[in-house]
């Protein structure tokens, strides 16, 4: 965890895009944490669900597809079988 300052993120906004890390915000005239910042860029929730849940997501070869046959699924469940 890196501790860093308000002013040194005004001065470097930069940080903010490039962090791998966690940062801490430090208001240093009060010495008290202000935030915590996480960087956006994590890894892939599946990789991090516990085994049993790790097969039961599907991998996904065509968006538009998936999204088709979601909405339809979702208007059958709504408004009854159509054909």
């Amino acid at each position: 965890m890196i501790s860093i300052s308000v002013a040194d993120i005004q001065k470097n906004i930069s940080l903010l895009t490039k962090m791998t890390d966690i940062i801490e915000v430090v208001d240093k005239r009060r010495k008290i944490k202000v935030a915590t910042i996480y960087p956006a860029n994590h890894t892939n929730i599946v990789e991090k669900l516990a085994g049993k849940y790790k097969n039961r997501v599907k991998k996904i070869e065509d968006l538009e597809e998936a999204k088709n046959l979601a909405m339809i699924k979702a208007m059958e469940e709504k408004y009854g079988k159509f054909n």
